[in-house]
């Protein structure tokens, strides 16, 4: 992964925008859809520039200028000129879902888009606001951050109760609650048939996912390490273990 993911907040704030065209339009576009201010000159208080000029001497002028006044920079169609780049959005407000490929291919980050328009229920933004109102039941319901998520995994995997790819009920959240238990808690071994994660099982690949603690070797491989939590414990072979969630024990078959 060459970049890190982040949503930034712009409602009311200025954004940048400077060049004139299809491609700064549909800038202004995407700004104003997120309650973002566009403005067309270097201003305080702006922390985003979008830049867009068919000429390339005008877009590096631009970027150079925009950067020195300590702006992030976006150079349509010149992703050696960006600090970022804009991923194609599935929008289930409030959930979002982008899809970027670094610059790389924009057709290949919307064919994605529309895919996942097609598999992802129109009621999974009600499903998470639902999960938001019911916040304060949840923590209730299960004080242990520990605990409360892994409830929430068994809940949310496919076939569980709020399973988000199936359209939920209004009233699915409330009931789930009502009469929902703990979720999965144990230690599992898992044997690596080969370096590539992709051949890990469903099932595998599932608990590696929820694992609140990986006990692993040097052994084995950073790209199935990957495939963990980015906040599981990592331990190595013979450490003492958490007692309580889900531990994971990859070794080499």
């Amino acid at each position: 992964m060459r970049s890190l993911p982040l949503f930034h907040r712009i409602a009311g704030q200025p954004v940048v925008v400077l060049g004139e065209g299809e491609a700064a339009d549909a800038k202004r576009r995407l700004i104003e859809r997120a309650g973002g201010i566009v403005i067309d000159e270097l201003a305080p208080g702006a922390r985003l520039a979008f830049i867009a000029h068919d000429d390339e001497t005008a877009a590096r002028a631009d970027a150079i200028r925009a950067r020195g006044a300590g702006l992030l920079v976006n150079v349509t169609d010149r992703p050696e000129l960006c600090d970022f780049t804009v991923p194609s959005l599935v929008d289930r407000d409030p959930v979002l879902i982008a899809v970027g490929t670094g610059g790389a291919s924009a057709g290949l980050a919307k064919a994605l888009r529309l895919r996942l328009e097609r598999l992802l229920p129109q009621g999974l933004g009600a499903l998470a606001l639902a999960l938001q109102a019911a916040r304060a039941g949840i923590r209730a319901r299960w004080p242990s951050p520990g605990d409360r998520r892994r409830a929430l995994d068994a809940a949310l995997e496919q076939g569980g109760a709020l399973d988000p790819m199936v359209e939920q009920e209004a009233a699915a959240v409330e009931g789930w609650l009502s009469g929902a238990s703990a979720g999965l808690s144990g230690r599992f071994a898992i044997a690596l048939r080969s370096d590539d994660p992709d051949e890990l099982t469903l099932r595998e690949a599932r608990l590696l996912g929820q694992a609140d603690a990986v006990v692993a070797g040097p052994d084995v491989p950073p790209a199935v390490l990957a495939r963990a939590r980015a906040d599981a414990v990592r331990l190595p072979p013979g450490a003492i273990a958490p007692d309580r969630g889900i531990v994971i024990d990859l070794t080499r078959e």
